[in-house]
């Protein structure tokens, strides 16, 4: 989920309010609270609806999780943001211009220029560069990025990337022995619209890959993004096609094999809580990415399978709307009636703009899906097959 902006002149008070209101909400048992807290607060990842409602709640716990939703590490950090801004800070800035640190910001500014020979020589005076991490708050990725992460350019800061950034690259991996840096890196690369539209996504792919990037930790991220060059050649590079992956493919035969294999040859009663616990999370991701990118068959695949359609979509996909937000607002009419059919709430608002999967519908242009939604909740959700107009 994207974190909440602040506005342009954000008010502390303000946001005390909002911590109030979702302490509220958690009293009231709101399913919208319950996800943001999924969300936001590490205490609560991957709890349940009920675990979450029956947790007890604080006013400075409802705070931590608004600071966090707001893209910072904790209340203080949000109130000091508020009260002394810093340059790290200035959100209205692009990263290279927040950074404080004089060698750092001139080495991304060599990466910028796309000056190898420079670069080379810079990072072999300054060799602790490639290990070090700037700080960046007020947003939901890129907080803590190495120098390596900058090449991606995503999130964007000049809007393309330099002809040798493959070069570039190299120089910076040469001198860098962090597996977690590529990792990141490789995440960014998969799902950044500069790489893939300078034609510099599968070059640079490959090479963070023969580093040793793992292709597996950007598969996902790949597939949320729409990001399906990528997502195939993460594939080439040995990434798994699990379920989330066979899903956002449309892959129906690997999403059908990989659904039975769930029952089949199960382990020791440890491990199959274990197995049956991450394929849940797979089968969730999966009714996600089935739905936004129309594809019928696997999301029937996956409600006969148990997969509840009015659940928000998981952590990291989507996660402020409903699997039925995603299908309106594409217009892939088949899989909304299928979703209404199978009990998918059309009255159920994302977390963001509080809009039903009618109003996404609507606002993306997708009026005779629309119009399927409205027709369907002025029956009062009433069970009944909603007509397609051809």
């Amino acid at each position: 989920m994207p974190v909440r902006r602040l506005p342009s002149k954000p008010d502390l008070h303000h946001l005390k309010h909002q911590a109030k209101d979702l302490l509220r909400d958690h009293a009231a048992h709101s399913q919208e609270a319950a996800q943001r807290l999924r969300e936001f607060n590490p205490r609560f990842r991957g709890a349940s609806d009920s675990e979450i409602f029956n947790a007890d709640f604080k006013l400075s716990e409802a705070q931590f999780t608004i600071a966090r939703e707001s893209g910072f590490p904790s209340w203080a950090r949000l109130k000091q943001h508020l009260e002394r801004p810093t340059l790290p800070n200035r959100l209205e800035l692009p990263h290279h211009e927040r950074i404080e640190d004089a060698a750092f910001r001139e080495a991304v500014n060599l990466l910028d220029a796309g000056n190898t020979a420079g670069l080379r020589a810079f990072l072999q005076k300054h060799p602790q560069l490639t290990q070090q991490r700037v700080v960046f708050e007020g947003g939901n990725y890129f907080r803590n990025p190495t120098l390596l992460e900058f090449i991606a350019e995503n999130p964007i800061r000049h809007g393309k990337l330099p002809e040798n950034i493959v070069e570039i690259a190299k120089v910076i991996l040469d001198a860098s022995r962090s597996p977690e840096a590529r990792n990141e890196t490789l995440m960014l690369v998969a799902t950044g619209s500069v790489a893939r539209e300078s034609g510099m996504q599968r070059p640079l792919i490959d090479l963070l890959c023969d580093y040793g990037a793992d292709p597996n930790s950007a598969a996902h991220a790949a597939a949320l993004h729409g990001e399906m060059e990528a997502l195939n050649a993460l594939i080439d590079r040995r990434a798994k096609i699990d379920l989330p992956v066979a899903a956002a493919l449309g892959r129906v035969e690997d999403a059908r094999r990989l659904l039975a294999s769930e029952h089949e040859n199960l382990p020791s009663p440890g491990r199959e809580r274990a197995l049956r616990g991450k394929n849940n999370e797979d089968r969730h991701l999966a009714l996600s990415l089935a739905a936004d990118f129309g594809h019928m068959e696997i999301v029937r695949l996956l409600l006969d399978a148990g997969e509840d359609p009015n659940r928000y979509n998981p952590v990291g996909g989507h996660s402020h709307t409903t699997p039925l937000h995603q299908a309106a607002a594409k217009g892939h009419d088949e899989v909304v009636q299928l979703l209404v059919e199978r009990g998918a709430r059309t009255d159920l608002k994302d977390i963001l703009w509080h809009g039903t999967p009618a109003d996404w519908a609507h606002h993306e242009g997708k009026l005779e899906t629309e119009a399927l939604l409205r027709q369907h909740a002025a029956t009062n959700g009433r069970p009944r097959k909603i007509a397609i107009h051809e």
